[in-house]
């Protein structure tokens, strides 16, 4: 095979005439032009006939594939009289070089006019010839109409032509398939066409290729590991804007130029590939198996070389992605960030209706018929999609890992034996049971009147599942489900030891507190954080913990998930040793809702000992009661008896208005309060938000509510704080689009040294000195980053860290431009006085007002959320729910409005 500097001289004239002046594009195609016929053929004078060809006679770009395929052919043939398989030998042996690459790849604008083969021209499956990337789409799956409604698609209609399609390229489903339901997903905001969607590109694969399913599962919930896995991908950009540039043949300052315009990885790629447009090697198509695969395979690299083997994955990757879409999400994928809304919720919600109306070949369990479910009315057909949807649900919050859960499905479908088979195992988490929040305790007390309930110390530190097996075996779990097992080696030796003699395994539940050993005193989170995370040797240990236990969910091989509270926690207390300052339980007081005067004590003992609050917690299961009378009087009373320092009561506004409130039902009538109240049952609801369980916290301003933000981006202060970001723009996470919404500016609650630290970490490379202008800032930047890449190395600490120039297409806001845009990964706990209708920002959007957004009055910072992620931030419908309990508190007055929109 001639070398690649041989293969540039067939274009490049004879050598001797090297002292002629270069010939562009427009001398090489009127060459091609005058030396073609009418018909279109070379005259076969002008054939070149092998020869390199002369000033006089220019090889056509056909001439030239046809050329470089038989030279390629040839050595093919010959290597595979060695190995036995010219076919494979010519396809299968990928470029072993970016210079091979390079020799047959032609990176060419669209406006150049290439003539490819012709239709029917290209000799043989998988062989070499000049092919237009555009052309090399995936026809077959963009034409399936998967946003059509679940009950009139038929997946047979598609699988036979399907499976032949795939046939030709080794029988697995191919990632076409899945881009096209997440081209479909993204092009609405719709959650019934997103479900509808996902369910039936879901039976596609169920009928067609069951065994790409859980791979398409996991690629779609963008994550390729349950969270107590730990499978990081640790792809920085430079990788990914690497691969880019080796595929797509662009520099740097064209990558950074799309970059800048589109400001998302996976649009830069769709751009960058529209720049492929005609290569020499039909690409390898995807497929959904081998994408997944590739994934796990860039997780495993450790050591040394696994930067090289990650950048050679993430390159094969993009090289064989066919057209602009597959390119968008296979970046997408790698920067973990996929953007469609299939969020686990969204995704347990189809795989059930998947598996109602589909099974794969061989199986026998029953299904619904779609010509059944048409006659159905609406509200039966949501009970019958609800009962298999509580199934799987449960399943998960019991079983959180795809790889337990599907196979089983795909034997047995969606049936109670379901739950039995992915039932709490020792050592895999369960999804932890949450806590409503409440505004204060005059309405935690008015939705427990006349049931018994257990208030508990809600200690400030960090919750923990704590496993332990019959031969001493221990894992300690986070609320997220992470592995935290090397972090507390004290607890791990101190867990055994707990155990009463009828005790053999068990799983419990917790609070790891920061304490001082000796006197037994508690300390805050922020103590807590400052002990290592790996690799702790006990001897090392400066920050003493205690474990203070609430809830016992599994006890020697039994589920007690469906026992009362009142009857697990007598378990707890019985079974298990109390060792003072290492392992006790939480503190409590059992009361009911008319010993207001005793819970309102033991609430300011909580706050004295450094508690964020109090837990709330039903002890045992009722039946239906009638709903309260009464109700506005007895909060207004237990209000009362709060000193002013605590500001336990509801916001100034709003005392002493007995009864005047409105609901905001169009501001005409109220509503009728219901008759009775849903029954609130006792038992540990996984991956629940549950008024069994209630929130009392502290409060921190005028409000009880604390909402959980996620910075996004910020302005040079003025004044004193011109060399620090001041304010800031804060986001609540929206889960039916994937997107960051913008609700306030923030620029209280700041210390000096939160500025600092705030700039260290959020660094644009202006260092400590106020920018002079926006211009100069700019030009800076500019000339700084000329040869820099497509986005920011996170890793390249010396300019820019955690910072971005350009707005992140995931990021919803229509204001002022700000001065940087944050890298999208902390959570800030913020308090604030009201919640508002904003003309500015579009935050719940929809939920409030069809027409504005919800914003926050007098935002104040007051703590970054280590322990939780972005994932975990306030959602927009929570922001509502706050809102509509805010509004049906607060009466309406024609100055209260008028001053609200003063404010906005």
């Amino acid at each position: 095979m001639s070398s690649p500097t041989k293969k540039r001289k067939l274009n490049s004239g004879n050598p001797k005439s090297s002292g002629l002046p270069s010939r562009g594009l427009e001398y090489f195609f009127s060459k091609q032009k005058e030396s073609k016929s009418p018909n279109g053929k070379i005259p076969d004078d002008k054939k070149s006939d092998g020869e390199a060809p002369n000033q006089d006679q220019v090889m056509t770009d056909e001439e030239f594939a046809r050329k470089l395929q038989a030279e390629w052919d040839k050595e093919a043939e010959s290597v595979g009289r060695v190995s036995g398989s010219p076919a494979v030998a010519a396809v299968s042996d990928p470029p072993k070089s970016d210079e091979n690459f390079e020799a047959i790849h032609v990176p060419l604008t669209s406006s150049d006019p290439l003539v490819g083969p012709k239709k029917g021209e290209i000799k043989s499956k998988g062989t070499l010839s000049l092919q237009s990337v555009t052309a090399s789409v995936d026809t077959v799956s963009e034409n399936i109409p998967f946003d059509e409604s679940p009950l009139t698609f038929d997946p047979s209609k598609y699988i036979p032509q399907l499976q032949e399609h795939w046939a030709s390229d080794g029988g697995n489903a191919s990632y076409a398939l899945l881009t096209r339901c997440f081209v479909l997903i993204n092009s609405t905001s719709s959650r019934i066409k997103i479900v509808d969607t996902l369910v039936n590109c879901l039976r596609v694969l169920i009928e067609g290729d069951p065994e790409s399913l859980l791979p398409a599962v996991w690629l779609a919930t963008n994550s390729i590991s349950p969270p107590y896995i730990s499978l990081e991908l640790g792809l920085g950009g430079s990788a990914i804007s690497k691969a880019l540039k080796n595929v797509c043949g662009l520099d740097s300052r064209s990558l950074k130029a799309i970059y800048d315009k589109y400001g998302d990885a996976g649009d830069v790629a769709f751009e960058a590939k529209k720049k492929q447009s005609f290569t020499l090697r039909k690409p390898k198509p995807l497929t959904i198996k081998g994408v997944y695969q590739s994934l796990v395979k860039v997780a495993n690299s450790q050591g040394q070389g696994s930067g090289e083997a990650k950048q050679r994955i993430v390159d094969r990757l993009l090289q064989e992605a066919r057209g602009g879409e597959e390119s968008r999400y296979v970046v997408r994928t790698l920067c973990q960030h996929l953007r469609i809304g299939a969020v686990k919720t969204t995704m347990l919600i189809a795989l059930s209706r998947s598996f109602l109306l589909s099974r794969p070949p061989g199986a026998e369990f029953p299904l619904k018929s779609a010509d059944e479910l048409k006659v159905l009315k609406k509200e039966e057909l949501a009970e019958l999609w609800g009962k298999a949807e509580e199934i799987v649900k449960a399943c998960f919050a019991r079983r959180p890992n795809y790889n337990d859960i599907i196979p089983t499905m795909l034997q047995i479908g969606v049936c109670d034996e379901l739950l039995a088979r992915c039932d709490l195992t020792l050592h895999i988490p369960l999804m932890p049971m949450l806590g409503s929040i409440t505004r204060d305790l005059s309405e935690m007390l008015t939705k427990l009147q006349g049931r018994d309930f257990a208030c508990e110390f809600k200690y400030d530190g960090q919750r923990a599942q704590v496993h332990c097996d019959e031969k001493g075996k221990v894992s300690i779990l986070s609320r997220h489900l992470e592995v935290m097992t090397d972090k507390y080696p004290d607890l791990v030796e101190l867990v055994p030891k707990l155990r009463g003699e009828d005790v053999r395994s068990f799983i419990m539940e917790g609070e790891v507190v920061a304490v001082d050993r000796e006197t037994g005193e508690l300390k805050n989170f922020q103590t807590l954080t400052n002990r290592a995370r790996k690799d702790v040797a006990i001897g090392s240990i400066k920050i003493d913990v205690c474990l203070f236990a609430f809830d016992l969910m599994y006890l020697n091989g039994q589920p007690l998930l469906d026992r009362p509270f009142r009857e697990r926690r007598s378990l707890l207390r019985s079974l298990f040793t109390e060792i003072p300052h290492h392992f006790t339980w939480v503190k409590s007081l059992d009361a009911t809702s008319q010993d207001s005067e005793a819970v309102l004590d033991f609430f300011k003992q909580a706050i004295e000992s450094k508690c964020e609050g109090i837990m709330v917690k039903i002890l045992d299961n009722m039946p239906d009661l009638p709903a309260p009378s009464g109700t506005i009087e007895d909060s207004d009373r237990v209000a009362e008896e709060v000193e002013e320092g605590e500001t336990l009561a509801l916001p100034a506004k709003t005392r002493g208005k007995k009864g005047k409130g409105k609901g905001f039902n169009n501001g005409d009538t109220e509503k009728k309060p219901s008759s009775r109240r849903k029954p609130l049952l006792a038992t540990y609801e996984p991956d629940k938000r549950l008024d069994s369980w209630l929130k009392v916290k502290k409060d921190y301003s005028s409000s009880f509510d604390t909402l959980d933000l996620v910075p996004v981006a910020g302005w040079h202060g003025q004044g004193r704080k011109a060399k620090w970001w001041s304010p800031m723009l804060m986001a609540v996470r929206n889960d039916a689009t994937g997107t960051l919404d913008v609700v306030c500016k923030c620029m209280s609650g700041f210390t000096d040294a939160f500025y600092k630290a705030n700039k260290k970490f959020y660094d644009d490379g202006s260092g400590e000195e106020p920018p002079d202008s926006n211009d100069s800032k700019q030009g800076e930047e500019e000339e700084g980053k000329d040869n820099g890449e497509a986005n920011v190395d996170e890793n390249d600490s010396r300019r820019y860290k955690n910072v971005r120039k350009t707005k992140p297409s995931f990021v919803e806001y229509s204001g002022p431009e700000p001065d940087v845009w944050f890298e999208p990964q902390e959570v800030w706990e913020m308090a604030f006085a009201d919640i508002t209708l904003s003309p500015t920002y579009t935050a719940a959007i929809g939920l409030a007002s069809q027409e504005r957004g919800l914003s926050l009055r007098f935002p104040r910072f007051l703590r970054k959320r280590e322990d939780k992620g972005i994932e975990e931030a306030s959602s927009s419908e929570f922001l509502a729910a706050l809102y509509r309990k805010q509004e049906a508190k607060a009466p309406v007055k024609e100055e209260v409005e008028q001053g609200d929109k003063n404010e906005l």
